[in-house]
């Protein structure tokens, strides 16, 4: 047996701690080497973000051309499939039931982000929630979309499309390592990608993107929206042909006299959109009042609707772009076209309304070439010396509609004249789209995707908000908020906690966040009727005054004076209720130079 001195197990044990040193540094360097490629990578990516930005257009271009196509070919032949031209009457009815009523779960359960159309939640990711658009919510909406429509659900692949390609690109820019800055920027990218498939209009793609989408046809990102929707048109001809969307006969001008004849149908159609917009949001604020736990149940509403009148008229099922065609060739008889003006409206809101997946570009298309074949029917039995083929009348009131309904009215010109290349239409396409828009904006001000995010608790930016010198935002100057209200109190308990407040109103604040502001007078009036009634129930929850940390501060004062309010609440654009601060009257006047006391 050998012993060993104290020195010499000391320099064992420093062997063994060396050679296992060596192994660690070994392995660690090992797990480094992996990984050093992708981190070098994405480091190279990032200092160079501006011709990787241009690269990525490409690339975003050509993943959604290949995904819109791939919703092309779901939907159209899931469809044939499930209820092909003649089938029985139980096909008709069972499948949109069942369709809506399956998605319904998956939405609720599964893809809670990927319900509606998907313009508003575009615009709702690039200004609302720093580009972040969901891996998840891309493929729930391809996928839910797909099903739902192939069912028979009479909305849009459109609108969907827009989100998918967005997504797409947000998932990529997040992906590769890009600020914050870029990863919005290349939202209208793939948005404009995506119609450029969709439609088959890769003009119309660039200016929807900047028109729509932006609000800004001066934005800096043209380049790349015009590079994705060039290669997304590419990856669409080359998979499916370079095929206009509808084919038509030449369009002629018989007579000046059509001109009055088209100004009627932008009256008719402006008319149309507006009781389309109000109907659809007026259903829909009721399913939202509805509880919680029937979200998942709600969309089978719509596939009931439409199925009993797919049952009864088979044309009222999926999109119909095959029925447009005929109404643009002269093929439908005006009654038909007439009542599906009616049907399809019906159905298109109910099932929007009630939380299917899918979009309102092409319900618009559809209403508005029947709407127009309709007139252009009427018209030609009336005067046939003096007017053109109905069918001319039904591609107008297509881009009426559109223009009425979604609000982009140079988008929709250039639209029709892309998807039916026919550069004759044009003048009276810009008539009826022109009084289309006037009328539709009177009597509605809120454009439909607006109004939908605000329905959501999202208010998007203004096009004036976005143009406000950063030094007058309400953001500089908002503080955390010193008092506010719980809104289970009464009347009377609110009236004795303010007693002493040295505001003169207040904060209305439940477990959701902010529901509501409450000045003093209204306070004093409302508790001299009820003084047991719940603080609650006297503010709207939903259209309150407040602000958003990007707005100017003369909005806070012009609001502030509007509602007889010193204080207003600061929230988010993605959730009205979440307060990130307030803004008093003083800090306004002060940020102005005004003292108030002196």
């Amino acid at each position: 047996m050998h012993y060993l001195s104290p020195e010499h197990k000391l320099a064992s044990i420093r062997g063994v701690a060396t050679a296992n040193a060596a192994e660690i540094s070994t392995t660690v360097s090992t797990i480094s080497w992996r990984r050093t490629p992708l981190q070098f990578a994405r480091k190279k990516l990032q200092q160079r973000e501006d011709q990787v930005f241009l690269v990525l257009a490409l690339v975003i271009g050509a993943l959604t051309g290949l995904s819109v196509v791939a919703f092309i070919l779901l939907t159209e032949r899931m469809g044939m499939r499930l209820y092909p031209p003649g089938s029985a009457a139980w096909r008709r009815v069972s499948f949109p039931i069942a369709g809506s009523l399956i998605i319904g779960y998956l939405l609720y359960r599964y893809f809670p982000n990927a319900r509606g159309s998907g313009v508003p939640q575009t615009k709702a990711a690039l200004y609302a929630r720093e580009g972040r658009i969901l891996l998840r919510t891309v493929l729930g909406k391809f996928f839910c979309t797909s099903a739902t429509l192939a069912s028979g659900i009479p909305l849009g692949r459109e609108g969907p499309s827009v989100q998918v390609g967005a997504g797409i690109a947000s998932v990529l820019g997040r992906w590769l390592g890009l600020r914050p800055e870029k990863v919005k920027a290349l939202i209208p990218v793939g948005a404009a990608a995506a119609i450029a498939a969709a439609f088959n209009t890769p003009l119309a793609a660039v200016l929807f993107a900047l028109e729509e989408i932006v609000g800004d046809l001066h934005a800096p990102v043209l380049g790349s929206v015009v590079l994705a929707s060039a290669t997304s048109w590419s990856v669409l001809r080359l998979l499916l042909g370079n095929n206009p969307l509808f084919k038509v006969p030449q369009y002629q001008l018989v007579h000046p006299a059509e001109f009055a004849i088209y100004a009627v149908l932008g009256v008719i159609g402006g008319l149309v959109s507006v009781v389309f917009t109000k109907l659809l949001l007026g259903m829909r604020a009721y399913f939202l009042r509805m509880p919680q736990k029937t979200v998942w149940l709600q969309p089978a509403v719509g596939g009931l609707v439409v199925g009993l009148l797919g049952w009864a008229v088979p044309q009222v099922l999926g999109v119909g772009y095959g029925y447009v065609g005929d109404a643009l060739n002269g093929k439908m008889a005006l009654e038909l076209m007439a009542l599906l003006v009616v049907l399809k409206l019906v159905a298109v809101t109910t099932c929007y309304a009630s939380g299917n997946a899918g979009g309102i570009f092409g319900p618009a298309l559809f209403i508005g070439a029947m709407l127009g074949g309709s007139v252009g029917t009427l018209a030609h039995r009336l005067f046939p010396v003096y007017t053109a083929n109905p069918g001319a009348y039904a591609l107008v009131g297509m881009g009426a509609a559109f223009a009425g309904i979604v609000r982009a009215p140079m988008t929709s010109v250039l639209m029709i004249f892309e998807m039916t290349q026919d550069y004759a239409v044009i003048v009276p396409l810009m008539i009826s789209n022109l009084v289309s828009l006037f009328i539709s904006s009177r009597l509605q001000r809120t454009p439909i995707y607006e109004a939908l995010a605000i329905q959501d608790g999202v208010h998007l930016p203004s096009a004036e908000s976005r143009q406000i010198d950063g030094q007058r935002r309400t953001g500089r100057i908002m503080r955390q908020p010193s008092e506010s209200l719980a809104a289970r109190l009464t009347l009377a308990e609110a009236v004795e906690q303010t007693h002493a407040s040295k505001f003169h109103s207040w904060l209305v604040v439940d477990e959701s966040g902010v529901a509501g502001v409450i000045n003093r007078l209204t306070l004093e009036q409302e508790v001299a009727q009820n003084p047991g009634k719940e603080l609650g129930k006297i503010v709207d929850g939903l259209m309150f005054p407040h602000v958003h940390s990007d707005q100017g501060i003369n909005v806070a004062l012009e609001r502030m004076g509007a509602n007889h309010l010193d204080i207003l609440p600061v929230v988010n654009r993605a959730n009205i209720h979440q307060l990130e601060g307030t803004v008093t009257l003083r800090d306004v006047l002060n940020s102005y130079g005004i003292n108030p006391e002196a």
